[in-house]
């Protein structure tokens, strides 16, 4: 039998349960106050965790920018919050403000083998040996990374197609883009260049993780596979 499935949130000690509301309801269900009182763990031998976390945030007007603000000391004027405590309600405040202040990462989006080309610019731009990337897309599309696969000298490098596909799925990708620079300058792919496009296609088509183009970059422009219709 499930233990915590027969137990009753209403049976439990106060201090037990928050941590058993978020168990079975999600973090979403809990009040701010049941928050803290994860926080803080225990209260006192008169007064619950929840109930110490109520008084809390009745001191502060229920405003949580106001707790964020408060000191240490500020904190262990409360009665049942020692410094030990009132580290961990500002840590957590503190992640709380780091998390707002955070930029929500924009990925690019690739629409073209031009946005391709111009996503790789800043890695094989002027290098003067061959290095082969993969770019790993999500459904929308979006760049998840850039990967480098391998690198070797001034005419190829060695790719293993169990490798390749091993960090697609690795990075939960939903499609995947090739690249790989000729330093020579020449756009033309190599016969080399269309058996390894050709087998990856085939196995990306296997498992799912469609291959969406190969581009080969030089300094003076960039072949596409997909422009070409030779995928």
């Amino acid at each position: 039998m499930d233990t915590y499935a027969s137990i009753k949130i209403s049976q439990l000690a106060e201090e037990d349960r928050p941590r058993e509301k978020l168990l079975l309801r999600g973090k979403s269900a809990l009040t701010d106050a049941e928050l803290i009182a994860i926080l803080i763990g225990s209260g006192t031998p008169s007064v619950s965790a929840v109930d110490l976390s109520k008084h809390i945030l009745a001191g502060v007007n229920y405003d949580l920018r106001t707790l964020a603000k408060m000191s240490i000391q500020d904190l262990k004027k409360f009665k049942g919050i020692g410094e030990a405590k009132a580290i961990t309600i500002i840590a957590a405040m503190e992640l709380a403000r780091r998390r707002k202040d955070s930029e929500p990462v924009t990925r690019p989006r690739i629409t073209c083998s031009q946005d391709i080309y111009d996503l790789m610019r800043p890695e094989l731009l002027d290098e003067q040996i061959e290095h082969f990337f993969l770019i790993l897309l999500n459904r929308g599309n979006q760049v998840i990374r850039k990967h480098l696969v391998s690198q070797g000298g001034t005419s190829g490098t060695v790719v293993d197609p169990k490798i390749v596909f091993k960090i697609a799925l690795e990075h939960l990708a939903q499609s995947i883009i090739l690249v790989h620079n000729h330093p020579s300058g020449n756009l033309g792919p190599s016969e080399q260049d269309k058996r390894l496009t050709h087998r990856l296609v085939k196995i990306g088509h296997e498992l799912d993780l469609p291959v969406l183009d190969h581009v080969i970059f030089a300094d003076v422009g960039y072949f596409s596979f997909a422009d070409e219709a030779i995928l």
